[in-house]
This record gives C-alpha cells, structure tokens and sequence, in this order.
C-alpha cells in the first residue's frame, strides 16, 4: 500500500509525536502531511523523511505563534492531494482529521481528542464572553465546530486513546469508535522499584486546565516537598507564586527526569486529561499517582493498586488522597499489570489490525 500520514504540527516531541513515532514504525515508507514543521524539534525517524507541509508553513511567526492561523486550519488541511495513496492514517487533535480522501482509499483516524478549545472546553480556553472579542471568538468557534463535524464523514474508522474521548466523538460526530490506547512504553518493559525519597512530583505542561494551581496551593498548606518539571503558558503566574517546599525545573534530560520519576514519593496529576502518559510512566516506576478522579486518568491507574484518586478539583480532597496514599502499601506486581497494557508493540499490533479489518 502507498500510506500518507496526516499530523496537526510538527514542532515537538510531546504525546501526540510519540504515537506518530510508532506509526511511522508501522509504515516506514509513509509520506507525511502537516501544518507546520519546525525543523530541529522532532527524532531522526520523523525528520528523516518525505515531509509535506501546508501553506500555512510559510506564514510569519509560525515557530512560537502558530496558534494563531487556527481558522485557517480547515482551508490549509484540505489543500493536501492525496491521490494515488491507499491508505491515509490522521493523527488528530485539531483538524487533521478533516483531509480529503481519494474515494477509494481506506482513512483511519487515530484522534487525541476532538478539537476542546470549540466543545466541551470552550468555555475554559475563552473565560472572557463580552464585547467584540466574544463575538470574534465565538464567531470563529461556530464555524469551526461545523467544519469539525461535518469533515468527520470523511473518517471511515475511529480510533482514539481512550473511552473518555471516545464518547465524545460520539456525541460530537455521531459515530463508533475503537479505543487503542497509545505507545506510553517499549514492549518488555520492566517496572523499577527505587527506594523512594520524600518528595512528590509534577511533570507538566503548564497550561490552566492542567490544574497546576490546585497542587501548588495543596502544597502550601501541607508543607511536603513538591517539585515540577515542565513549562507553558502559566509559568510566569507559576514562578510567581510558589512557596519555598515547591520547586520548579525546566529543561533537563530525559535520564533526569526518569530519576526523579523513580525515587518520587507519588506522582500528582491534578487536571483532566483525555489521556495522559505521564501516569503510565510514573507507574512504570512503582510511583503511586495521585490523579484526579475522571478523565483518561481512570483508564490509566487502578484505585487503590497503583494509586488514589481524589473526586474534587480542591486543595481538601488533594491532600486527602495524599493522605489515604500514604497509608496504601503497593505492591510492584500490580505496577507491572498496570503498565503492561500500554507498549508500542501492543499499539502498534491494534492499528495494524484495525487496518487489516476495515480495508
């Protein structure tokens, strides 16, 4: 089969990068389409390929402000001409998904989620609903939301990284859906037990539905240690406010960052997350994750085996499943079930089957 491969934007390795790291794995002579390249910013088996990029590649400040061009999305994803390929395998959390397919190629869609920032979180990307600026954001959400919907057709199956964005693109495409969870770990993995040290962590973007602020205030009042690793948006509000027992870390290696994964206390993910990897990764360090109670994060942990949940976004519930952490003994074996549902060869496995089913 000739395959092309549709992703948002290439300008990091985050969640997203990783799943089309192992799709390209699968399909190493797939050609790839997207919106934006920053070249630099992705590994060897990405960048070292066929890459067709958008019109939208060529606009100026595309590096840092690419968000920018979002109602010219839609327009810039359907510029692609994918005559001639058999199958087209979108990797979408905006718009890749709404491609033009040749009638007789097979389109399989992996989505991270539908695009939040026009459905359910709307209302959190845009607090502010008043004069012109309302009418503009709303004005742009209207027509995004109809072109996410209506270019769905084009899918001819969905899969996703979980139930909980699965049922969302029920309720907003009126389709079925199959859950594939992501390639969070290499296939054998063996769960790390370390000696743990008296610390808690975060490894975060930092964005406002990540929930920061919640663990940053329950630490203040608990006095434990807590480190964070990440950056974003909300860092300098971040910097701002954080009491002496939270420490912030930005741009360290990998290797760092797995060490402090192995010798946390807990893992705190206080936001709600489609998915979520950094909990799977946690896990494979029998680090107990303190998630918050819904989301991709039920998918991904086990109450009470390989950690707790708490049921309200409040610094009270947090410390208190902090707490009930504290007194759980857990137990590697139930680390190691937990994450052996998550490795590349297992996803990898699923997508193939899924095409081999449906072409």
């Amino acid at each position: 089969m000739k395959v092309a491969i549709i992703h948002d934007w290439l300008t990091g390795m985050r969640g997203g990068e990783i799943v089309l790291d192992s799709l390209l794995k699968l399909y190493p002579d797939a050609d790839l389409f997207t919106l934006i390249y920053n070249k630099g910013k992705l590994n060897e088996r990405i960048e070292n390929r066929k890459i067709t990029a958008a019109f939208t590649d060529r606009l100026p400040f595309k590096a840092n402000k690419y968000r920018w061009f979002l109602p010219l999305f839609p327009t810039a994803i359907e510029t692609f001409d994918l005559r001639g390929y058999d199958l087209i395998l979108s990797s979408s959390h905006c718009v890749a998904k709404g491609v033009i397919p040749h009638p007789d190629a097979l389109h399989l869609s992996y989505v991270h989620s539908p695009m939040r920032y026009v459905w359910d979180m709307y209302y959190e990307y845009f607090p502010k609903r008043k004069g012109l600026s309302f009418f503009f954001y709303q004005t742009i959400s209207n027509y995004l939301r109809t072109w996410d919907a209506a270019s769905s057709a084009r899918v001819d199956h969905f899969t996703c990284n979980s139930d909980f964005v699965g049922r969302r693109i029920q309720k907003f495409y009126r389709r079925e859906y199959e859950v594939i969870h992501p390639p969070c770990l290499p296939q054998g993995t063996k769960v790390q037990n370390h000696a743990k040290e008296d610390y808690y962590l975060i490894v975060s973007a930092f964005a406002p539905y990540k929930r920061i602020d919640i663990a940053i205030e329950a630490f203040r009042k608990n006095g434990k240690r807590l480190i964070l690793i990440g950056g974003g948006q909300d860092e300098g509000k971040i910097r701002k406010n954080l009491p002496k027992n939270v420490e912030l870390k930005q741009k360290i290696p990998r290797e760092e960052v797995h060490e402090y994964y192995a010798k946390a206390g807990g893992f705190i993910f206080p936001g709600l997350e489609d998915f979520g990897i950094t909990p799977v990764e946690a896990q494979s360090f029998c680090t107990p994750v303190i998630a918050y109670g819904a989301g991709g994060a039920l998918e991904t942990v086990v109450s009470g085996k390989t950690g707790i949940f708490f049921p309200e976004q409040t610094v009270e519930s947090l410390n208190l499943a902090i707490e009930k952490a504290e007194l759980t003994k857990f137990q590697e074996k139930d680390f190691q079930k937990s994450v052996n549902r998550f490795t590349e060869e297992k996803f990898i496995n699923q997508i193939r089957s899924a095409v081999d089913r449906h072409k």
